[in-house]
């Protein structure tokens, strides 16, 4: 399975990193041994001092396609979840400053909790999901699906433009403003709407 993310796909989050706004959704992989389930605890890692969290929403393909079209992309997810990219800023910033691959900062070990799907069909509208993540019980983001850049079906359209999507894959969706650091000892909890999908202590 592959874990695709999609970078930069909220305004306000674009601003508060400094960044530019992308003419076509900007993507990248996680491996499969980034997976973290299971409300399984988050190990902070011994190469980085700035873990990140940042909360997205979640994709869950459920049939092989490659070349689809957006008008046919809804039939290429059948459940929605939450999820962390869990990011080491610091090896982010410096392989910006190099021009290097983000690879080692996003695909790390552990990088990607995932937390429970809820069906299409139990959700009024794909396009006005609310979710946030909570820290130690405080709201620290807050987003909707209707603010992202690229929806999900051009997000679809896209990425399968140059690479299959398979049964299983997920692909997480962007995250809105908010993100920063973890510490040991932190309980972060996610959310759509009021449902508590995700949750993840850092050990």
């Amino acid at each position: 399975m592959k874990i695709f993310c999609i970078g930069r796909n909220y305004v306000d989050h674009i601003k508060e990193l400094n960044n530019a706004i992308p003419s076509s959704p900007v993507f990248f992989l996680k491996p499969d041994t980034a997976l973290l389930i299971r409300n399984r605890p988050f190990y902070y890692p011994s190469f980085s001092t700035e873990i990140h969290y940042e909360v997205e929403l979640v994709l869950k393909i459920c049939k092989v396609g490659k070349r689809i079209q957006k008008r046919f992309a809804h039939t290429y997810y059948d459940e929605i979840g939450i999820g962390l990219d869990m990011t080491a800023r610091d090896l982010q910033d410096s392989a910006k400053q190099k021009g290097l691959p983000w690879a080692l900062a996003k695909g790390f070990d552990q990088s990607a909790p995932v937390g429970a799907f809820i069906p299409v069909g139990r959700l009024k509208d794909t396009a006005d999901i609310s979710f946030h993540l909570d820290l130690n019980g405080n709201t620290v983001q807050r987003g909707n699906s209707g603010l992202m850049i690229y929806p999900f079906d051009d997000i679809i359209s896209y990425i399968s433009d140059f690479m299959t999507l398979r049964t299983g894959d997920y692909i997480f969706t962007g995250t809105p403003a908010g993100v920063g650091p973890v510490k040991i000892g932190d309980k972060l909890e996610a959310y759509i709407g009021d449902e508590k999908l995700l949750s993840c202590l850092v050990k």
